[in-house]
């Protein structure tokens, strides 16, 4: 059982605060992922915890006691980073041997625990190859072994795939999700791809400049993003958002973004919402996944002519540009669904997939239709 709990760290380089008042904490066998963008912040909290960088105000507990005063070696904590970094006159076998030997195992020890992790990462037909004669994706599989093989209370990970092409980052993080379920080992991940974070992530932790902006699982920081950074940075594409203004228009209200002559339709209760917010229609901005908004090519109730512009195909869909007023919206629809840029079409958006943010403080207004 492993718990790691960060309590008002603060990290400096210099002047420069990196890390600002960080608490968070980290259940056992749980698949934490530290996403952000380079720079934020993640990777100094990895090696904060990992022991490779002292802090300079707050506690890192592992399982409840603090551990900031011990050395990384005191820690019984495992790093994979994102080179390789094999010894490259070793074989396979002694590369992940090696760990063992400095803890001074026995022979027929270090024997059964380097093939046991062999088999487990399914490269034990590599155990007698040296590193030179090994793929990308095999060599990361022995860094991880090498990490592993001495059951460390915790495995951090520093973008351990990034060096990859995008076949082996695909199958690398299947393989790294397969691994965590069997070991049942407390794992943090750090990386700026959102396609690893979400397909890996028990939670996700996603910083920006050095503070968290919000903790949850893939689906909530998806569906329920705390800011418009969050917003914007998790999903592909990004969420629209837009300036907009909404007023009550007969039974229901109207969402109308920047520029447009019309409105999209909404549930009256959403005027009730905004203004028990008390943010003012010059602060809010509307935020909808390409998903939710709906593409007609004819007219139909509650759907609002729109220009085609941008097309991406996809494979199975398309990523649609529309003019809507003097704002983009990207829609997402079927392959082959709007012919070709230039052309008109109808939109409207799903209310239920809608938010609403104050442009002021960049937070979320909560409101759920």
């Amino acid at each position: 059982m492993t718990q790691i709990e960060l309590r008002g760290v603060q990290k400096f380089f210099g002047a420069v605060q990196v890390i600002k008042d960080l608490n968070l904490q980290i259940d056992d066998n749980e698949f934490i992922v530290l996403l952000g963008q380079s720079g934020c912040g993640k990777t100094t909290t990895l090696r904060a915890i990992a022991g490779l960088e002292t802090i300079d105000g707050g506690d890192v507990l592992i399982d409840g006691k603090p551990v900031q005063h011990l050395k990384a070696a005191d820690r019984d904590i495992a790093m994979v980073f994102q080179s390789f970094s094999l010894y490259p006159h070793m074989s396979v076998y002694e590369n992940i041997a090696f760990p063992l030997r400095a803890m001074r195992k026995s022979r027929a020890e270090i024997d059964g625990e380097v093939r046991s992790v062999a088999k487990v990462l399914q490269i034990t037909d590599l155990l007698g190859k040296k590193p030179s004669a090994l793929s990308g994706g095999d060599m990361q599989r022995v860094a991880i072994g090498r990490a592993l093989v001495r059951r460390p209370k915790a495995m951090l990970m520093d973008e351990p795939i990034g060096a990859l092409d995008a076949k082996l980052r695909e199958e690398m993080r299947a393989e790294i999700k397969r691994l965590h379920i069997k070991q049942g080992s407390t794992t943090i991940y750090v990386t700026h791809d959102q396609i690893e974070a979400m397909s890996l992530a028990d939670r996700i932790v996603i910083m920006h400049e050095g503070v968290l902006q919000q903790v949850g699982s893939p689906s909530e920081v998806y569906t329920h993003p705390a800011n418009l950074f969050v917003a914007q940075f998790v999903g592909s594409p990004v969420m629209n958002v837009a300036n907009a203004a909404v007023t009550m228009n007969g039974s229901g209200a109207r969402v109308t973004v920047d520029g447009a002559a019309e409105g999209f339709v909404f549930p009256a209760e959403l005027v009730g919402q905004l203004d028990a917010a008390n943010v003012g229609q010059d602060r809010l901005a509307l935020g909808i996944r390409p998903e939710g908004v709906m593409v007609s090519r004819e007219p139909a109730d509650g759907y609002l002519p729109v220009e085609a512009h941008i097309i991406e195909p996809l494979g199975s869909y398309d990523i649609v540009d529309l003019k809507v007023g003097t704002q983009m919206l990207r829609a997402r629809t079927r392959s082959g669904f709007v012919g070709k840029p230039g052309v008109q079409v109808f939109a409207r958006l799903d209310p239920a997939q809608a938010h609403f943010f104050d442009t002021a403080s960049g937070n979320s207004l909560g409101v759920r239709l």
